[in-house]
């Protein structure tokens, strides 16, 4: 949050929502749905002019209706989330890269020396102090300074690390929900391409079998591109968690290294 305490995050998610609709909407209104239109008359009449001729599966037929249209503007919504979340977690890692208790080698942190290095700290701007290494690396030095036990401001440390992963991890909540809200809507597709097919059943017995055919093909399209998305949400997602488990991994490590192994009581 800023300083006026409003969820930039949140914000930037709604604004991320609004554009992925009106930019796969657009793009579908414009490219996708004519091409498909195209396409399906042009195979109609093929198929007119020879009972023998296999329809080519398309691409704008594939992915024409709008269960697909949903998906993708979920799968842009949730990939616009995670690129959100990386940057952060990139600028998270940069501060590893920073020697933020300089300490030499040797040189022991005695409970009176607490307060000038938390000094040091918190002299960095006030979005990076709210990141997690700052946020780790005061607590110990405070902890320190008021309890004078390395076992306790090891179990604190411990704690905060471990209090950021549960919050890392349950912030990836709505891209799981949107992982699995996308393949339910195509099964919603394939719900109502079936149910079409159904209510052109009488034409199949007639000889008709065009309208049947296109409503399955709308049915087992839907899903389809649906699991497809899914499948590719999934491993971004799974390369996102993985990223921000080796940063709490890395931060207790760097807290270790450069922190607690320097103190000293007496």
């Amino acid at each position: 949050m800023n300083k006026k305490n409003i969820p930039v995050e949140f914000v930037y998610q709604m604004f991320a929502l609004i554009i992925a609709i009106i930019v796969v909407h657009a793009f579908y209104v414009s490219v996708i749905r004519p091409n498909a239109a195209q396409i399906i008359e042009e195979q109609n009449a093929a198929a007119a002019a020879d009972s023998d001729y296999v329809r080519e599966r398309r691409i704008p037929v594939l992915i024409k209706d709008l269960e697909q249209e949903a998906c993708f503007i979920l799968m842009f919504w949730a990939l616009a989330i995670m690129g959100y979340k990386a940057v952060k977690v990139t600028r998270e890692r940069r501060l590893l890269d920073v020697d933020l208790v300089p300490v030499a080698e040797g040189m022991r942190i005695l409970p009176e020396d607490t307060r000038e290095f938390a000094r040091q700290v918190q002299q960095l701007p006030d979005d990076q102090q709210r990141m997690l290494l700052p946020r780790a690396l005061l607590n110990a030095l405070r902890r320190f300074n008021s309890t004078h036990s390395i076992q306790d401001v090891s179990s604190s440390t411990n704690t905060i690390c471990e209090s950021e992963a549960e919050l890392l991890e349950s912030e990836l909540s709505m891209i799981r929900y949107i992982s699995w809200a996308i393949p339910s809507i195509g099964f919603i597709g394939t719900v109502r391409g079936i149910g079409d097919a159904l209510g052109q059943a009488h034409r199949a017995v007639q000889g008709d079998i065009s309208g049947v055919t296109q409503s399955l093909g709308v049915a087992f399209n839907s899903t389809f591109i649906a699991l497809l998305i899914s499948i590719v949400l999934m491993f971004a997602l799974h390369q996102l968690q993985l990223v921000q488990e080796r940063l709490v991994f890395d931060t207790e490590g760097y807290a270790e290294r450069n922190l607690l192994s320097h103190l000293q009581v007496h």
